[in-house]
């Protein structure tokens, strides 16, 4: 007996479950079902409903958890996942529920680092060591390494915007950024800057810059471009990881908070993107996908601190490329 059809209404049934053993063909398909009333038929229809729904909103919720902190890219899976799964990226609601599973991948970051955010603030301007300024404290150089990202990225919005819906441009990001990082992870094995504290304001610089090919090509992923910028310039891995870490707070802050004023906000809202009236169903979606997405994210940022500590990032590398040529695979065989 069919549980019920996603997208059917009462004056699509035709009389639907009028007699045992009616059937009916809706949109090809033979449906055979048992006396219901019309009303419980349409109710069974919206709780199936609801279930995909919940259970999409782990699964996203899931994906952006796992792939936001780590070299990957997690606009690449998002879209792809979307993609696949014939979601509407026109749709003001889940635009709202990327931002909004975004947010809670964020937040994982403060709830990890809060002991040496308390620490950063303690010793702010001169260091633990009493050696820093004002211009090279952890947190200004964090500070510093933002602007140098956000200006350039402002400035290029309607660029990122085109890319931001391209597999192909994500296809070819994930492929060659997956083979920059394997070589610099094979060459850059002598770092000079073995802990955060020791950073130099050129090596903010140039990872703040670094980070900017994330903005405009989706599918380099931030933490990748700022990783292998930090090794580039010096930095252990560790080290590498934990200012890629810290730079994603305002970054990621900024970027995000960005969205949501667009979306929610009449006077602000650009092509596509349009204010939003929800209803309780998509409010419990929203608040699952950000649940999931936080708790996964906490334990991802967790893991690979470990990970990077004893390992490298070939894995990753290769990941990515074979991710990359898989998409564009698929993208020329026309399934996508």
């Amino acid at each position: 007996m069919a549980a019920g059809v996603e997208g059917m209404t009462l004056s699509e049934v035709k009389g639907f479950g009028r007699q045992k053993g009616h059937s009916e063909i809706y949109r090809g398909t033979e449906y055979t079902v048992d006396f219901l009333p019309k009303t419980k038929f349409e109710i069974v229809i919206a709780d199936d409903r609801a279930q995909r729904d919940y259970l999409l909103s782990i699964f996203l919720g899931v994906v952006e958890g796992l792939t936001e902190f780590l070299p990957v890219s997690s606009t690449a899976h998002l879209r792809i996942c979307e993609a696949l799964l014939h979601i509407d990226l026109h749709d003001g609601f889940w635009k709202m529920y990327t931002i909004v599973i975004q947010l809670g991948a964020i937040l994982a970051l403060p709830v990890y680092f809060w002991q040496r955010l308390l620490q950063f603030v303690r010793t702010f301007p001169r260091g633990e060591r009493g050696n820093r300024t004002i211009f090279t404290h952890p947190l200004s150089l964090t500070l510093i390494a933002f602007v140098v990202t956000a200006i350039p990225a402002w400035a290029l919005t309607k660029e990122i915007g085109k890319n931001l819906e391209n597999l192909r441009v994500m296809a070819l990001a994930l492929l060659i950024g997956g083979i920059i990082m394997w070589i610099v992870d094979v060459v850059f094995t002598r770092p000079r800057t073995t802990h955060m504290e020791a950073m130099t304001l050129p090596q903010a610089v140039w990872i703040g810059a670094a980070q900017i090919l994330s903005a405009v090509f989706p599918g380099t992923s931030r933490s990748m471009s700022t990783i292998a910028a930090g090794q580039v310039a010096g930095m252990s891995r560790p080290a590498a990881l934990e200012f890629s870490f810290f730079l994603s707070m305002p970054t990621m802050a900024v970027a995000t908070g960005y969205d949501f004023l667009k979306t929610v906000m009449p006077y602000h809202h650009e092509v596509n993107i349009a204010p939003l009236t929800m209803n309780p169903h998509e409010w419990i979606v929203l608040a699952i996908g950000f649940v999931v997405s936080f708790f996964v994210a906490l334990a991802v940022v967790a893991w690979f601190m470990n990970w990077v500590r004893a390992r490298g990032f070939a894995p990753f590398a290769l990941y990515r490329i074979v991710l990359g040529i898989g998409l564009l695979l698929l993208l020329a065989r026309g399934v996508m």
